[in-house]
């Protein structure tokens, strides 16, 4: 097996050739109508839109700042200019059931008509009233009902009070009520004569008082109904006198809404009324205690004859695409605000104010389930009202049956729209498995793809989609040279040089500092010098970590070598995410070898300081060496292995080829290169497998290997299968080109130690013996020897059991 070669300098890199486009700068090129590359996604995406049939909501699934939203808007705008513009939501008072306000849809526009129409009849109303109430006629018409019934009240009195009088009682009216007196000659008797007479005539008069008193409670019984129709009389008059001028102020809202039986409906409610509650009106006149403001007489008088428009779609085309960024209850379903009148708080259906539900009736609702999930029964509203396929105003307490206060319940409105999730992957998965209601109200996933393949046709387009971002931005031009390396940095963030990254987020991050540079250089267009400035700037804002990091392997403090050769350590390659950035540095991997039980010890897992996924990678590493090495022995040896001056976390297990190295080189006792780092995971064969971050890891080794001075011997060794993620920054890719830094990619362990080493590691004859002088002979010869030591040692002690078959 031939030792591999560092790669050549053109594969650490693939350029975009700024020839390819067919314009100078971004001002030229054509915008970009059509989505870019999501044909998957946009088909779900349009095929959960066109489903009327219930359920089919739709999840947008993809990485933040990816474009989803964008895409998303984009589809949800040009399907919505082709659906009718739903009708205007209203409210208005219910005058048979005043605390279920009745819900009024109006074609659009209409609502606002209504509203206005009203508000002109209500600024009429007062005068109007006070006008036909204070006619002469009417008052002379009031005055004669008045008059009437006074005289026919005190008519009936003089009659009993005549008829009393001929039988000697005279009827006298004192401030207790009516009483009758005996009389002689006219005259009334005075309390001692009265009780001079002989008591048979006193019996007879109090006979005879008896007889009138009943009579006169007749009367007085007959007087409620003779003054209940005395209202009734006035009431009529007050009808009669406020029927014109109510008749008069309606009739032209009446002829413009005549083609709306619901609004003609209300109109009669509101006159019925008005013709019903005049005098009250009129009383209230008298009253003078009125507030201000929104509580003023006015207002306040007549604000059931007012029209609350919930959503006026006055103006719009098409139907309604509402973004609700803060989808809290309130802003979900709508809520019932209050007004403290007189030291109470009060609601009528004024107060109603409408949610985003209501807003995006008859079109689309688009949500961030994250903000969605984050509101107290902001999800459990929105399951609620696409259940029941209506949507209630109502506070949560009431909604969740908590509170038995009395409040407005208004009609509700039906909910006809589709509501579009936006998330990532991993709460979609989870509100799969957990949320047993999710599946059935969403039944449409549309996933975004986070990058696309990097061929010509693309490129061309991805360049379409930077100079949109840079319009849409308002941003200089972009020259082609620009756009170029645009594409460069947009297969690094696709961690792939064979794609191109959908985060355009980071795109437009990125442009929006080269055009900073831009001002600064004072040029007219942004060109590739001004993105690599901002990328330098940029990389000089979150300079600290790294720098502090190399700084304590110069000076000593972390210990790592650059030179010389160890047996049993080696160089591996960790990266860390820091706020948003990336940053890559070596760090030591030792591992020591001993007679034992055949146990290798990750010491990272040991002390909790190891992830799930690291620990896997040790287990498959001691798993290949029992398979390769022990398949006929016991693997007779005790291995441990860690990161050293390692306090924190360890994760993943792109150590893991590290690991397996220094394990190697510890049983050996051949020594590893120091010159060279490594990162990689390997399997139970020995094959070494893709990993992340590999661009950064590598710059992070580059820079502390140019700090100490480079001597053309420098390298790494990455999978061969990571070759294709390569977009390494243009000082290293110019160091490999001097020769002064190289970069290997290996298919195996075997090729791994080959250059870690410089030692063959032999391939086995057709007998399956390996090589002598090679590594794979060592390590053999060596577990064999540790195995005959362990089994000597076993038989030399007889009170020691024999461990025969362990593996």
């Amino acid at each position: 097996m031939a030792e591999p070669m560092p790669l050549a300098p053109q594969q650490l890199r693939s350029y975009s050739d700024p020839d390819v486009f067919p314009f100078d700068s971004t001002d030229d090129f054509p915008l970009l109508h059509e989505g870019l590359t999501q044909e998957r996604a946009e088909e779900a995406l349009r095929f959960g839109l066109a489903m009327q049939q219930p359920g089919y909501n739709v999840y947008v699934l993809g990485e933040s700042g990816s474009g989803r939203h964008a895409e998303t808007f984009r589809l949800l705008h040009r399907l919505a200019a082709t659906r009718p513009t739903p009708p205007d939501l209203c409210y208005i008072h219910n005058f048979a059931d005043p605390l279920h306000p009745r819900l009024l849809s109006l074609p659009a526009g209409r609502g606002a008509q209504l509203r206005s129409a009203m508000q002109d009849l209500i600024r009429e109303l007062e005068p109007a009233i006070d006008s036909a109430l204070g006619s002469e006629t009417h008052t002379e018409r009031v005055e004669a009902l008045q008059q009437a019934h006074k005289e026919r009240e005190e008519e009936a009195l003089r009659a009993v009070g005549a008829g009393s009088l001929e039988e000697g009682l005279s009827l006298l009216r004192t401030p207790e009520g009516f009483v009758f007196a005996p009389t002689v000659n006219g005259d009334i008797l005075e309390n001692e004569a009265y009780e001079a007479l002989p008591e048979a005539e006193r019996t007879a008069i109090e006979a005879k008082v008896e007889v009138w008193t009943e009579r006169l409670a007749d009367l007085l019984d007959e007087f409620p109904d003779w003054r209940r129709e005395l209202r009734d009389a006035l009431t009529r008059a007050v009808r009669d006198a406020l029927r014109p001028a109510v008749t008069h102020l309606m009739k032209d809202i009446r002829a413009t809404f005549a083609d709306l039986p619901q609004v003609l409906g209300f109109l009669d409610g509101v006159a019925a009324d008005l013709l019903d509650g005049g005098d009250e009106y009129a009383e209230d006149d008298e009253d003078g205690s009125e507030d201000s403001n929104e509580s003023s007489s006015l207002a306040w008088r007549f604000h059931k004859y007012q029209v609350k428009v919930l959503v006026d779609h006055s103006g719009c085309t098409g139907a309604p695409v509402v973004y609700e960024d803060n989808p809290g209850y309130g802003n979900l379903v709508g809520r019932l605000e209050h007004l403290v009148r007189n030291g109470a708080q009060v609601s009528t259906f004024n107060h109603l104010r409408a949610g985003a539900l209501h807003r995006a009736c008859g079109g689309y609702l688009v949500l961030d389930v994250g903000r969605l999930l984050g509101q107290p029964y902001a999800w459990e509203a929105l399951k609620r009202a696409l259940r029941s396929g209506e949507i209630r105003i109502e506070p949560p307490a009431e909604a969740q049956g908590w509170s038995g206060a009395v409040t407005l319940a208004p009609e509700p409105v039906p909910c006809e729209l589709k509501v579009i999730l936006v998330g990532d992957r991993e709460l979609f998965y989870l509100l799969m498995e957990e949320e047993p209601d999710f599946a059935e109200l969403f039944k449409v996933a549309a996933d975004f793809d986070d990058d696309l393949p990097r061929t010509p046709e693309n490129e061309r387009r991805y360049a379409q989609l930077l100079a949109a971002l840079a319009r849409r931005n308002d941003l200089r031009a972009f020259d082609r040279h620009a756009l170029a390396r645009l594409m460069e940095e947009g297969a690094r963030f696709a961690e792939d040089a064979r794609k191109l990254s959908l985060q355009t987020r980071k795109l437009v991050d990125l442009m929006r500092e080269a055009d900073y540079q831009a001002g600064i250089a004072g040029v007219a267009r942004v060109g590739r010098e001004q993105i690599d400035a901002a990328l330098a700037a940029r990389a000089r804002r979150a300079d600290r970590y790294p720098r502090v990091v190399r700084a304590s392997m110069l000076d000593g403090t972390t210990l790592i070598s650059t030179s010389g050769a160890r047996a049993g350590q080696v160089n591996g390659l960790v990266v860390v995410d820091l706020a948003g950035a990336a940053h890559g540095h070596p760090a030591r991997i030792t591992a020591t070898v001993r007679m034992g039980d055949g146990d290798v010890v990750d010491i990272e897992r040991e002390t909790e300081l190891g992830g799930a996924i690291h620990s896997k990678g040790v287990l498959i590493l001691s798993a290949f060496l029992a398979s390769r090495y022990a398949r006929h022995q016991p693997l007779s040896l005790t291995a441990s292995l860690a990161f050293e001056q390692s306090y924190g976390q360890v994760e993943g297990d792109s150590a893991s080829l590290g690991e397996l190295c220094a394990l190697l080189s510890a049983l050996t006792q051949i020594p590893i290169e120091q010159r060279y780092a490594v990162t990689g995971s390997v399997n139970q064969f020995g094959e070494v497998q893709v990993i992340g971050g590999v661009n950064e890891k590598i710059e992070g080794f580059f820079d502390l290997c140019r700090e100490r001075g480079l001597d053309g011997g420098h390298g790494v060794v990455i999978p061969a299968a990571s070759v294709r993620h390569l977009m390494l920054r243009e000082d290293v890719v110019e160091a490999a080109r001097r020769g002064l830094f190289h970069v290997y990619a290996v298919n195996s362990v075997d090729e791994a130690m080959a250059v870690l080493t410089g030692v063959p590691a032999g391939e086995p004859d057709a007998k399956g013996v390996m090589p002598k002088g090679s590594l794979n002979h060592k390590v053999a010869s060596v577990l064999a020897e540790m195995s005959a030591a362990r089994h000597a040692y076993d038989d030399g002690d007889g009170n020691r059991p024999r461990r025969r078959g362990m593996h």
